[in-house]
């Protein structure tokens, strides 16, 4: 008789390989769609690119349908084994979150205003309660409704006439960020006649409580570029133009300063601004230009007292200055310093109080927060210990209060909304993050800041976090995020989906490269234009690092970014494939060269001083060296989930479409290739809270698949 061990364990051995047998078999069944190949010859500087599926821009066509259809359906055989799994997550993922919840009232002009969610619904609930929290609730906007019959929705730019009756808010039921400005009546209920299409979503209300400035864009290229004046009950063809940008390159905008005396036209590019302004008190009155643009001058403006406090570059600054000047002499001849340009102090932003000046500052990677009493008193920061931290202010409209209001989370830390006495040094925690479901405890897991080396010697710094009995042994799932681009700074934050992927064994990790503003201005400059490439180096360099100290090993490294991060994406697995095991790009800027030539594209225009006129042989040149749809090579490459929406105005879909399709044809592996195509969204993806959670149960389940984690 055979030992019973032994027959289990050749049972489990057959059993393994007759299950992996009819999984490849099902794979071999199931063919994923072939684009249609019809050359289109795209010629610039002599330099000849053929693409084979230019064919996928028209969005009218019916082919072009049916093929994200067949990608989608393809996507949804290929994962039908997840399927259950995924349900899972979105169940866990969703147990997590309080879905009763309600944001911190904040007081504005007489009213405490309030944002809420009811249990079992997708969106929000916009209230207030008049002088008291104790006094009753007034509904404004209740999005559950208005969002029925509707696959897509959003409620934008709502804003508040000064005497409290009315409000103006936009809706955008497709998700290419195009609106419809709304007023209602919110003593009555009653919704106005007055209805302008086609707006950003922007507005603000003179103070005469029946002028409303709001921005609308180009047909084509949806920039922002007019300003319009429209007053209560006249037809919206009767509205005055205010401002016209006439300059391609820069988009508008319009609001009104903290102290209400001034409404702000915004005229901005990558490196250049303007505004211009008006009494509020006036709104037949002529905008006045405040400092006239000049090629590199950026400043943002505050008024208090009888002063402008202006944030801003002038003289070289590249991490910026405070200055300030007089309302009425307001070109840049007579600003004063107030706080000098520091090399190694980013200043990001100010709030002005009636005693204090609050400075929002970055210096070495990490948030500050100052705190600088007007009267000359000793100023000071709030103390901060973690390394893997987020500080920010937040909603801090009233000038008369010694109370400031500023959040704060960690990796491992959920978010916190503080009241800070600024006069006391007092503070209070207003609400915390609830995480539901009673296993959560932040002592389980370990926050980290490590430095890689880039290739030029520069210090990277990677955020991550793990639970604590992680052991550094090569073995570990790692999933690497990042973005890299426009200055944005991608600080280290809490997230509760996020614990579906660190309790099943994943570490967490932000790589803060160059092109974000993580450590100041000069971070942003050495990853743009012609030195873009430390942005996807740097990367990678984060990547090896990890590897290389043990946290993963290439069997385990995942990489994941979106739109411009989905860029970066795009060239790691053109350059070094062999780094990851599977790569997720969300709505990813691929087509770099054929979207930068064309400035009917939205945004296009907007866009070259971030990355380069490729009319301009230089950039055309580097850009070519690294587009990811131009540079596809016949190699192996990682798996690859790429997502998209049908709508999306600032990454069209095209560009993932056309980018899959080359990579079926070309790449030499047999590892998943999905196109997932959502057919009724934008670039934020789907509008519910929740259905936005099914989306990222499918890129976790892709991860956890791979990982062969199926519980």
């Amino acid at each position: 008789m055979k030992n019973p061990i032994v027959l289990h364990c050749l049972c489990v051995i057959f059993v393994t390989s007759f299950t992996n047998m009819k999984a490849q078999q099902m794979t071999e069944k199931i063919q994923p769609p072939v684009a249609k190949i019809i050359p289109t010859k795209l010629e610039k500087f002599g330099d000849v690119r053929i693409d084979d599926y230019f064919w996928l821009k028209d969005r009218e066509n019916p082919e072009v349908i049916d093929y994200l259809n067949k990608e989608n359906e393809y996507y949804q055989k290929m994962t039908a084994h997840t399927k259950d799994f995924q349900k899972e997550l979105f169940e866990e993922m969703k147990a997590r979150i309080k879905e009763d919840d309600e944001s911190v009232p904040y007081l504005y002009n007489g009213y405490y205003y309030i944002t809420r969610f009811e249990k079992g619904k997708d969106y929000p609930i916009y209230s207030r309660k008049k002088e008291s929290l104790s006094a009753k609730e007034e509904i404004m906007f209740d999005c559950n409704e208005l969002a029925k019959g509707h696959k897509y929705f959003k409620l934008s730019g709502l804003s508040i006439s000064v005497d409290n009756q009315y409000a103006t808010y936009a809706l955008d039921l497709v998700g290419r960020r195009i609106y419809t400005l709304h007023v209602k009546n919110l003593f009555t209920g009653e919704i106005l006649a007055d209805k302008i299409e086609n707006v950003t979503g922007s507005s603000t209300w003179a103070n005469d409580n029946k002028t409303i400035f709001y921005t609308r864009q180009d047909e084509k290229t949806l920039r922002s570029d007019k300003v319009f004046k429209h007053k209560l009950g006249e037809e919206t063809a009767k509205d005055e133009l205010v401002y016209f940008e006439k300059d391609e390159t820069y988009d508008v905008g319009v609001g009104k300063e903290k102290s209400k005396k001034y409404i702000l036209i915004s005229s901005s590019s990558t490196l250049t601004t303007e505004f211009r302004t008006l009494l509020a008190d006036n709104p037949d009155g002529k905008f006045k230009v405040f400092q006239k643009r000049k090629r590199g001058l950026e400043y943002s403006i505050s008024f208090f007292g009888d002063s402008f406090y202006i944030v801003t570059n002038k003289d070289k600054a590249t991490n910026f200055k405070l200055m300030k000047t007089l309302e009425t002499a307001t070109s840049v001849e007579n600003w004063e310093e107030v706080i000098m340009h520091r090399e190694d102090v980013l200043l990001e932003d100010i709030d002005i109080f009636r005693d204090f000046l609050v400075i929002s500052e970055r210096s070495n990677g990490l948030n500050r927060i100052r705190i600088k009493p007007w009267n000359g008193d000793v100023e000071y920061y709030l103390p901060f210990e973690s390394e893997t931290y987020t500080a920010y202010t937040t909603t801090n409209v009233d000038f008369d209060t010694d109370i400031l209001r500023y959040g704060y989370q960690s990796m491992a830390t959920p978010a916190s909304v503080i009241d800070f006495n600024m006069k006391t040094k007092e503070k209070e925690i207003k609400k915390e993050q609830q995480v539901l479901g009673g296993k959560f405890n932040k002592d389980n897991y370990t926050e980290e800041r490590v430095w890689a080396t880039a290739a030029d010697g520069t210090k990277v710094p990677i955020s991550m976090v793990y639970r604590k009995e992680l052991k550094k042994d090569g073995k570990n799932p790692l999933l690497l995020y990042a973005y890299g681009s426009y200055g944005h700074s991608m600080d280290a934050y809490f997230s509760s989906t996020r614990l579906s992927l660190l309790d099943r064994g994943f570490i967490y990790a932000i790589a803060h490269i160059r092109g974000g503003e993580d450590l100041g201005r000069k971070w942003y400059e050495d990853g743009k234009l012609l030195k873009k490439k430390n942005t996807f180096t740097d990367f990678i360099d984060c990547s090896k690092y990890v590897i290389n100290q043990k946290y993963t090993s290439s069997e385990h490294l995942y990489a994941e970014g979106g739109s411009a991060g989905g860029l970066l994406m795009g060239v790691i697995v053109n350059t070094a494939p062999e780094l990851y095991k599977g790569v997720i790009a969300q709505v990813p800027f691929v087509d770099v060269m054929t979207t930068m030539l064309d400035d009917t594209i939205p945004l296009t225009t907007g866009e070259y001083d971030e990355w380069g006129n490729p009319n301009q042989k230089k950039y055309y040149d580097y850009m070519r060296s690294y587009s990811p749809y131009d540079n596809v090579k016949e190699q192996n490459y990682p798996n690859m989930y790429v997502s998209t929406g049908l709508h999306d105005s600032q990454v069209q879909y095209w560009e993932p479409a056309k980018w899959v399709a080359k990579l079926r044809k070309i790449k030499k592996d047999t590892n998943v290739l999905y196109l997932d195509t959502n057919m009724d969204a934008g670039h934020g993806g789907a509008s519910g809270r929740f259905e936005a959670l099914k989306e990222l149960s499918k890129e976790f389940s892709f991860l956890l698949d791979l990982e062969k984690i199926n519980k």
